[in-house]
């Protein structure tokens, strides 16, 4: 124990001591009684009287002083809430690593620092251990780009879907923010799809192999084909929530579109095309999925045109959904490949038929076609 602690000191005799000594002094003095604080050594007495003795140094017009005793406090368990807080409030110097490591300070307490828009205070948050949804939430509203990329960074951050959407508007254009977020092990679907649209050529590769897409996907997205990449985005395992939220996205951005409805049936995807055009007709899942599989065709036929799709589409639609309802198929890549070969296989045979399907969809069902890998020798 330090001769400091070894006596029995009164406020009066410490406010002299603190007085009488130069700001070196006054420097070691905070780092040997915190030192001694942070390692738990001292009695309950010693303690309450280094928290005092704390109190007046956190006075101190010496920067120095409160800096040396928040770098030596930052992490302690049992420091006083009332001095956490005072030093996440005091300058840069003093709060950085207060902010930073501090597990006294509470939600609130990080979240009233970040609305006071200090850019430093609100990366020192940012790179804490855990953030919690609704820390990360202020940081991605109050914080700029700076702050967005520690935040990125930090694996311990839980950041929910509104926050990474937001982060997406904000700061699309900017690949500094961009990188980290495609680089983020997992993210929701409806964001993954969204940042296909925004980044690099070079991102979206990143992003197509953390999300284990194919190569086929890969090949699209350097091509920039937005619907291919939607169609490798909707895996099979997805819930029906989240199909729904992806359809209602791509419908408010005007890119629910008859040609992705009809790559998504290429691969099978019958929860999508329900969704879809229940969404495009306006009418409840379950109705459409009704007239879907209706076993006549007046159904479908109302459907889509409903929907609003062309007419000429309808038997390329009609042929699809003939393959799925005879194809039982699961989520294995080579299901959903043999699947999407006999849908076009059948539809390049209505299109044989309907040469008013139109150019553009037959060059679609052949280049697909010609993606797929050879058939398996029989």
């Amino acid at each position: 124990m330090s001769s400091l602690m070894a006596g029995i000191l009164t406020e009066t005799d410490v406010a002299r001591l603190l007085a009488d000594r130069s700001p070196e002094t006054r420097v070691a003095t905070a780092e040997k009684i915190a030192g001694e604080f942070t390692q738990g050594g001292l009695s309950q007495r010693e303690r309450t009287l280094a928290v005092e003795i704390f109190r007046l140094m956190m006075q101190d017009a010496e920067t120095r002083v409160r800096q040396t005793l928040a770098q030596e406090l930052k992490a302690c368990p049992y420091l006083p809430h009332d001095l956490a807080k005072a030093m996440a409030s005091d300058v840069e110097q003093v709060a950085v690593p207060v902010l930073q490591y501090s597990v006294v300070l509470t939600d609130a307490d990080l979240i009233e620092i970040v609305t006071t828009l200090n850019r430093a205070k609100q990366q020192a948050v940012a790179r804490r251990a855990r953030v919690s949804a609704a820390v990360s939430a202020a940081l991605v509203d109050h914080g700029d780009s700076d702050v967005a990329i520690e935040l990125l960074r930090n694996t311990g951050a839980t950041i929910e879907e509104p926050a990474l959407m937001q982060l997406v508007q904000k700061h699309g254009t900017d690949d500094r923010v961009m990188q980290p977020l495609v680089d983020r092990s997992e993210l929701p679907v409806t964001v993954a799809e969204r940042l296909v649209t925004r980044v690099s050529e070079e991102m979206r590769r990143v992003l197509v192999l953390r999300h284990n897409m194919s190569d086929d996907l890969a090949t699209s997205l350097t091509t920039r084909s937005r619907e291919r990449v939607t169609v490798g985005l909707l895996k099979p395992g997805i819930s029906d929530a989240e199909v729904q939220r992806i359809v209602t996205q791509l419908r408010a951005e005007g890119r629910l579109t008859p040609s992705l409805l009809l790559r998504m049936l290429c691969e099978g995807d019958l929860r999508f095309f329900e969704a879809a055009m229940a969404t495009l007709a306006g009418i409840p899942w379950l109705n459409a999925a009704r007239l879907i599989h209706d076993a006549g065709q007046r159904g479908l036929a109302a459907l889509c045109r409903a929907a609003g799709l062309p007419d000429q589409l309808y038997p390329a639609v009609y042929a699809a959904l003939a393959v799925a309802r005879e194809t039982a198929h699961d989520a294995r890549d080579e299901d959903r490949e043999r699947h999407a070969r006999r849908s076009i296989e059948r539809m390049v045979t209505q299109v044989e038929l309907l040469p008013e399907f139109g150019v553009e969809n037959l060059d679609y069902l052949l280049a697909k076609m010609s993606a797929l890998p050879p058939s398996p020798a029989a």
